[in-house]
């Protein structure tokens, strides 16, 4: 069962689980379970994506329940009238916040983009972010005896292929657990120390005004368990 977070008569809103595909593709033909397919039997309607969250991200994922809906509220993504929230857990202590201001090549896929021009312009991407919290914990992933992690709020103001994995990367500050853009010896520690074999990226809340009510609409998602056991040991406050 998804944990559905939001729910009228044009949206619907679930918790997406971390390592959980969106939709079927043929990319991951092994895979049985789906997150449209599943909420669609689960409340007994079809569904219509409005966005997407990478598989190993968790957090608040908005469907609409018409296709007629769905038209009529993409360009609301398109445009980036929805505010998103997102959180992670990142190597190294950020000091302050501020605006990162980089544009980001597409990222094609070997497989499914193997026809597509490979040599696109950059596109703008932008992200703002606020360090929250750090630790400094005694195992060593280097030649120091210690190692420092830091809580982020992030909002990202575009909307590009992987933006917030790339762009803490580019920042020397990358997400834990990122397999793609991150650092093994961060994602090693975690996994045999914490136990936490996620990437540890969420889409915390989405805010947006309401097409047709016209009422602000806040939609939040808790952390997950791997989530809570880290803000324990931490010290940190649960991200909400």
């Amino acid at each position: 069962m998804l944990e559905i977070v939001f729910q009228d008569e044009y949206f619907v809103a679930v918790n997406k689980p971390a390592g959980m595909l969106v939709h079927r593709s043929w990319l991951d033909k092994h895979e049985t379970q789906f997150v449209m397919q599943t909420l669609r039997d689960q409340i007994g309607q079809h569904v219509f994506p409005l966005h997407r969250l990478d598989r190993p991200t968790s957090g608040v994922l908005i469907f609409a329940l018409s296709s007629e809906i769905a038209s009529q509220v993409m360009p609301m993504f398109a445009n980036h009238e929805m505010e998103k929230t997102y959180h992670a857990i990142v190597r190294g202590w950020i000091e302050q916040g501020g605006r990162l201001d980089y544009a980001l090549k597409v990222e094609l896929d070997k497989i499914a983009d193997k026809h597509a021009n490979q040599d696109k312009e950059a596109q703008e991407a932008i992200t703002d972010y606020t360090p929250l919290a750090n630790v400094e914990i005694p195992y060593s992933t280097g030649k120091f005896p210690t190692t420092r992690y830091c809580l982020m709020e992030m909002k990202p103001l575009t909307g590009r292929k992987h933006q917030l994995r790339r762009h803490m990367a580019h920042l020397r500050h990358p997400i834990v657990g990122d397999t793609t853009h991150g650092d093994g010896k961060h994602n090693k520690l975690f996994r045999e120390v914490y136990d936490s074999h996620r990437l540890l990226l969420h889409a915390s809340s989405l805010v947006f005004t309401h097409p047709f009510t016209e009422q602000k609409v806040e939609i939040k998602a808790r952390v997950d368990e791997t989530w809570q056991k880290l803000c324990a040991e931490f010290g940190w406050k649960i991200p909400d």
